[in-house]
């Protein structure tokens, strides 16, 4: 195909959607709530598995110890957790240090409230050994080992909460498959019904084009372009929005849930769009193809 034939199928293309505004509008707007649906559930989902990621990296096995007990009896716990083979590190925080850490996480912006307890440290029962293992997994086994050992008050471990992330992740992506087919299905529907009024209308030069010797591909090529432009359009939109709010929505976030805010690793738009932008465009651009074939073979007999 020359340049001049491309040139108008794309032309053709083009004045196809121009000519059927109302079921062209139609097509764009379910794609893009299509495309916006997913784009939200796949940001949902790259967030739970980067979240989950963080937990393993940075929530450890935290050991209490007995009230009153010696310094060598620490000592002897901490000896216990260097021996095991399936600790990658551990790291020592004294009640003292505790209580530092405490006032400057939840009284940064309130100092004053601090002051009620500069004579005694209400923690003084908290200090503990943090432990990180070489895999999450081994998280259960240890702290039920760790139990058992004399000297250790409690222990705590964070796979109560890598499972609730894993499980939302995987409930979240399950309730959405039926939604996302179903609006997936009236996009091709909507842009099948675009296309074959295009069809309609140019059914009389179209027998025309065929009498002068068109080959099919040409006389399919502008119905092509209008769908898969459609799908493009409808793709486009959604991807913006979301670019545009995410940032916006994750600064909402941090700045009014505080403390919590903060702690909640977020993941950055370049980690996302890195794999929306070319899946929503390539759904998109997929439906259009789909709807175009769908209807050509069912309208346009050539």
């Amino acid at each position: 195909m020359n340049t001049r034939t491309a040139n108008y199928c794309l032309k053709q293309g083009f004045v196809n959607i121009k000519r059927n505004k109302l079921f062209s509008l139609a097509s764009i707007g379910t794609i893009a709530a299509c495309i916006f649906l997913i784009g939200v559930i796949f940001t949902i989902i790259i967030n739970v598995n980067f979240m989950e990621k963080k937990v393993e990296q940075q929530v450890g096995v935290t050991i209490f110890f007995n009230e009153g007990l010696s310094q060598q009896g620490i000592d002897d716990i901490g000896k216990t957790i260097k021996s095991d083979s399936r600790v990658k590190s551990y790291e020592y925080t004294s009640a003292e240090q505790a209580w530092e850490s405490f006032k400057k996480n939840y009284f940064k912006d309130n100092p004053d409230l601090a002051e009620g307890f500069s004579k005694e440290n209400p923690l003084a029962n908290s200090a503990s050994y943090t432990v990180y293992l070489n895999s999450i997994n081994d998280q259960k086994a240890f702290a039920t080992a760790m139990e058992k050992v004399q000297g250790v008050r409690q222990v705590k471990y964070s796979n109560p909460t890598r499972e609730f992330l894993t499980n939302f992740g995987k409930m979240l992506g399950y309730a959405s498959i039926a939604l996302i087919i179903i609006l997936l299905g009236v996009g091709i529907f909507l842009i099948s019904n675009t296309v074959m009024i295009g069809i309609s209308v140019r059914r009389h030069e179209i027998k025309i084009m065929k009498l002068i010797g068109a080959t099919n591909s040409f006389v399919r090529a502008p119905f092509i372009i209008e769908g898969v432009t459609i799908g493009l359009l409808g793709s486009i939109i959604p991807l913006v929005i979301i670019r545009l709010v995410y940032d916006r929505l994750i600064d909402l976030i941090m700045t009014k849930f505080g403390v919590l805010g903060n702690s909640i690793p977020f993941a950055s738009v370049h980690q996302i769009f890195l794999v929306l932008v070319p899946l929503g465009l390539g759904i998109g651009a997929g439906i259009g193809l789909i709807g175009s074939i769908v209807s050509m073979r069912k309208h346009l007999k050539v």
